[in-house]
């Protein structure tokens, strides 16, 4: 895997967990290396405003209020970046609301409509997490309250949210070749129980040559996710694009499960996992990590124009009731479909031992560092 720039404890942390995501998607690596959407090359965003406290480090969730933004770390080992902070349209650390109970893995970020924020405690680096969490912090609310989740069929990794129309939260799991899985609360969420979680279909993005510091590795991960204020449009992001779905009729599941998305190249962030939508709806905000990057170099929000919608008419209607993850497919063309992609599976082989070197470096050195 070629990584550019210095691999720190964070970045092999992060490309250890994307190379384990890859060796256990559903298609082989050498399918991932094949290039779709030509992108590389792309403009870079516009700087809106730069996060100079040191405790914000490690972004990995961020949604634009009113007023600024609320941002949130990776899981992290500092009690004090292990809050739910909150930004003036300047950047500037204006409150932050501390858990209740310690976080184990803070990914992404939703706001509903009432403006209560969602934290999605659901990363599992290792797939061991027996539970993965939400955090809801309501308006006015001291702390948020934990709702506790399990998965029907295995634990994932998972760094997306979304809420759907209703304001249901759907996790969208990381993948690893392009392919990632949806899932949602089986039935209303308490804070007392564990809610089961019931699978809903699965997603399959376009491959693309957004250049990026993992390479065709960072195109194959979903590393966030949100919705539009006018529940329009949804975006998935990789460490590379940006993906934006139409969403005419309400139905956020449909359309990213039968949907064709537009796309917008996010090239060479140095860690991007965040992206939001502007209150407008105007624009994609996205935040990368700083932590491993040369000294002083700051978390900066990036501003990148939302693409046009080009789909007026609802899309075919095609069930969406729960199901296995394994019973759907992904598109013809895109990535791991088609006949026109089978010629890379004889690189299959050495690609596969040599990421499997890799990835067992990279996961020793990350559970060292737990």
């Amino acid at each position: 895997m070629r990584v550019r720039g210095r691999l720190t404890w964070g970045r092999r942390a992060r490309a250890g967990a994307v190379v384990t995501a890859l060796l256990a998607g559903l298609v082989p690596p050498a399918v991932a290396l094949v290039p779709g959407a030509a992108t590389a090359g792309a403009a870079a965003g516009t700087p809106v405003c730069q996060v100079r406290d040191d405790r914000l480090r490690e972004i990995s969730g961020m949604v634009a209020t009113d007023d600024g933004y609320v941002v949130i770390n990776d899981g992290a080992d500092d009690e004090a970046r292990r809050r739910i902070f909150f930004l003036d349209q300047r950047c500037d650390v204006v409150r932050t609301v501390s858990f209740p109970s310690r976080p184990r893995d803070t990914e992404d970020l939703a706001i509903g409509r009432d403006g209560t924020v969602w934290v999605a405690d659901i990363g599992d680096n290792d797939r061991s997490r027996p539970t993965v969490g939400v955090w809801r912090l309501t308006p006015g609310a001291k702390q948020p309250v934990l709702h506790r989740m399990t998965y029907p069929d295995r634990p994932h990794d998972a760094e997306a949210l979304l809420l759907d129309a209703s304001g249901r939260p759907l996790i969208v799991t990381k993948g690893g070749s392009g392919t990632v899985f949806l899932y949602a609360p089986a039935t209303a969420l308490r804070p007392d129980a564990t809610t089961p979680l019931t699978a809903l279909g699965q997603v399959t993005v376009p491959s693309t040559t957004t250049s990026n510091p993992f390479s065709f590795l960072g195109r194959g991960v979903i590393t966030g996710a949100a919705t539009a204020p006018d529940g329009r449009r949804v975006v998935l992001r990789s460490y590379a694009d940006a993906f934006e779905y139409d969403v005419p009729d309400g139905d956020v599941v449909r359309a990213l499960t039968t949907g064709t998305p537009r796309i917008t190249p996010l090239p060479d962030e140095p860690q991007g996992e965040s992206i939001t939508y502007s209150r407008d709806g105007r624009s994609l905000l996205t935040v990368s990590e700083s932590a491993g990057q040369s000294a002083g170099t700051r978390s900066t929000i990036l501003r990148y124009p939302a693409t046009a919608s080009t789909v007026t008419a609802a899309p075919a209607t095609e069930s969406v009731d729960p199901v296995s993850p394994t019973a759907v497919r992904p598109a013809a063309g895109q990535v791991g479909g088609g006949s026109g992609r089978t010629w890379p599976l004889a690189l299959g082989a050495g690609t596969l031992l040599v990421l499997l070197g890799l990835a067992g470096a990279l996961r020793w050195r990350h559970t060292a560092r737990r």
